[in-house]
């Protein structure tokens, strides 16, 4: 493309900070790089504090304050594509109307699975759940499945169930990211068009060209809570004795310490994370849940890290078993441990798969990748939206 774009992002802040947020200020600085002129509309969970609860329902639903104030924004900046990321629970759908109707396409990137599912993750007592998928989310609202509300379930089922007879998702959005096959799968499965969902993963940076010399104990990433495995790795570490350093925080965090000591190191920032990444021999990722696209996978590949993950989801996609890791059985400890015993036993065999994991970050994740792709798809959109 031979012209520089103009891109608005919108996105609505979560109240902590988290790994959607993060993405959305990386695309922005990578767009701003190359040259691209970048606003950003953004909405803050902040926000909710005083609101009624009827209030923050409608504002689910349909903003009106929201499209009116895209619109206004869409009429001074001009911009040639709108990419559209978190909409809970301030922006709302209403938002694609706005910009379909000033004529420009829409790019929204599905992070998780809000649209086929309440609870958004497909998990539902520790275990995958998709009894929404492809049906009106009736059985969410039962069960409570949002927050352990049914009000506010019935309020997320009513918005999707309005928006779909509405063509809202068939018809105003021009292109959806899905960040990679198995998700993309998903939302084919609950019921948005083949056609206009394409893949392109997320990306981090360049974490440096990693060295495996002297590289020890395995490593843990992540909130420690059941549904990202943590007692399964818990329970896998006692049964093989397997050095493992724990970094998080979360529910598990006491249990944690109880069982591995100095090796819980709690919350960690992001620099301290990379230094553990570019030491350790491998990353265990034990998920429960389906794990749209687990970012420090990511980072472990571009420190050249090995990962050991659950056979599930996404992440079953992502490892190639006995290439860039090692995969087990979801929920199974002595599985887990197994495999944890072998990787401490084949030392070299583990740091080849850290050498191909970053040659697969280089190949698919890094920065400029990435860029050719976000690139291709606002193309891609702009050609459709004509």
């Amino acid at each position: 493309m031979s012209r520089m774009l103009k891109v608005l992002i919108a996105h609505n802040a979560y109240q902590q900070r988290g790994g959607e947020d993060s993405v959305v200020d990386s695309e922005c600085e990578l767009l701003r790089a190359h040259g691209h002129e970048v606003e950003v509309f953004r909405r803050h969970n902040d926000d909710v504090a005083g609101m009624s609860k009827a209030a923050l329902a409608l504002q689910t639903v349909w903003s009106t304050e929201s499209s009116q104030d895209l619109l206004a924004q869409l009429d001074g900046f001009q911009p040639d594509v709108v990419h559209v990321h978190n909409t809970l629970p301030l922006i709302s759908p209403s938002i694609y109307w706005a910009a379909h109707r000033r004529g420009l396409p829409v790019v929204q990137t599905l992070h998780n699975f809000r649209l086929m599912c309440p609870q958004a993750m497909f998990l539902r007592d520790g275990r995958v759940c998709e009894d929404c998928l492809g049906h009106v989310p009736w059985k969410g609202v039962i069960r409570a499945c949002y927050r352990g509300s049914r009000a506010q379930t019935a309020v997320l089922a009513a918005s999707v169930t309005m928006h779909k007879a509405m063509g809202t998702y068939r018809d105003k959005v021009t292109r959806y990211i899905a960040l990679n096959q198995f998700c993309r799968q998903k939302f084919v499965d609950g019921g948005l068009p083949a056609n206009k969902v394409v893949i392109k993963p997320n990306f981090v940076e360049d974490a440096g060209l990693p060295t495996w010399d002297d590289r020890q104990s395995g490593l843990f990433v992540g909130r420690l809570s059941t549904d990202k495995g943590v007692a399964v790795l818990l329970q896998a570490q006692q049964l093989s004795g397997a050095s493992v350093d724990v970094i998080g925080a979360g529910d598990l965090l006491e249990k944690v310490r109880q069982q591995l000591g100095h090796r819980a190191l709690g919350f960690l920032p992001v620099a301290e994370i990379i230094t553990k990444m570019r030491r350790a021999s491998y990353l265990v990722v034990p998920s429960l849940w389906y794990e749209n696209f687990p970012r420090t996978l990511v980072e472990a590949f571009s420190c050249g890290l090995p990962v050991i993950a659950s056979r599930l989801g996404a992440l079953a996609e992502l490892v190639e078993d006995g290439k860039t890791g090692l995969l087990f059985e979801p929920g199974n400890a002595q599985d887990l441990a197994e495999k944890l015993s072998w990787a401490q036993a084949n030392p070299q065999t583990m740091s080849q798969m850290g050498r191909n994991a970053r040659l697969k970050y280089e190949q698919a994740y890094s920065p400029q990748t990435n860029y050719e792709q976000l690139l291709a798809i606002y193309q891609d959109a702009l050609v459709s939206a004509r």
